[in-house]
């Protein structure tokens, strides 16, 4: 499989912003859901934005390039506005938490399972479409961070001393894209001091199968001096069964998955972006249906191709 790999087009759907009220919540969730316009049985992607500098690409408006190829390869994909988002920083810069919520960004993704039924029934042309029992997340960046949290990834509060342990059982598989690593001795950027609750990230209970994507040039200095291997630890230090795809000349944008045509996307490639959708997708396909050979023939196309995007490695 290479950067130029890119299937049929297919239709999608994506309505928003569907509207709950979470009791405690300062603000309304919002959320787009984006999903094939034909297929039942349908599993579900959460994703999870990153913290990031523009305003709708951290909320439910980002993440186009990517969402829109998983609903053509038979997800419905929802999609948060967390609290962090940029959209929403003049009305919660002063709310407990701020500016980037950790907690509740998982609260978010627990709640939307919880009115998975209701979002279904609120989407034109969904009702009677998704399977729940087939549930995946994914994030990006801060939002990976998040998804290896509802994985199993466990953190000390930095606010209360207690261990925060906020794994989401009926999420059955994951994808970190680019997500933070280790805490530590190895923050040892400007950024540490603004995030204590990366200090303690323990991934060795991480147990849900997750498929990690790194970048080999994303190198977060702003973090540590680990370089690119930073973003490795959560399969490193993970224990089993877990999948390392690394992605070849991709730096933390990994080839623009958050919006089209972003100023901040150092890396700019929509055919690594193709490539990655489908690699992800085949990863989620094998892992919610047992039996399934999607995963395993991407790997073999991706071994063999002429140029390929990257490599995998398996524990």
């Amino acid at each position: 499989m290479n950067a130029s790999t890119v299937g049929p087009p297919a239709p999608v759907l994506s309505y928003s912003p569907v509207v709950l009220s979470v009791p405690g919540r300062p603000v309304v969730l919002q959320v787009r859901v984006t999903a094939p316009a034909t297929g039942t049985g349908l599993p579900v992607i959460l994703l999870s934005h990153g913290h990031g500098p523009s305003n709708n690409l951290s909320s439910l408006n980002g993440y186009g390039p990517i969402v829109n190829l998983w609903a053509a390869l038979g997800f419905v994909v929802i999609q948060p506005t967390h609290l962090n988002s940029r959209t929403l920083g003049h009305v919660l810069a002063d709310v407990p938490g701020a500016p980037f919520f950790w907690r509740s960004r998982t609260e978010d993704m627990t709640y939307i399972l919880d009115r998975l039924d209701v979002i279904e029934k609120a989407v034109p042309l969904l009702a009677s479409r998704i399977d729940h029992n087939k549930v995946a997340v994914a994030g990006h960046s801060l939002g990976g961070f998040t998804a290896s949290q509802l994985l199993g990834a466990r953190i000390t509060d930095p606010d209360t001393g207690q261990e925060a342990n906020l794994i989401e059982p009926r999420i059955k598989a994951g994808v970190l894209l680019a997500a933070p690593g280790r805490g530590g001795k190895v923050l040892t950027g400007f950024m540490a001091e603004k995030t204590p609750f990366f200090r303690t990230t323990d991934f060795s209970a991480m147990t849900t199968p997750a498929l990690v994507v790194a970048g080999d040039k994303d190198d977060s200095r702003h973090f540590t001096d680990m370089g690119p291997a930073w973003h490795t630890d959560p399969y490193t230090l993970a224990p089993g069964p877990k999948t390392l795809l690394t992605l070849f000349g991709a730096e933390h944008g990994l080839g623009g998955v958050a919006g089209y045509d972003a100023a901040e996307t150092t890396d700019e490639n929509p055919g690594l972006v193709a490539a990655l959708a489908q690699l992800t997708a085949a990863y989620l396909h094998s892992r919610l249906h047992p039996g399934d050979t999607a995963w395993q023939t991407a790997c073999e196309a991706l071994a063999t191709g002429p140029e390929p995007v990257g490599r995998v490695e398996t524990k």
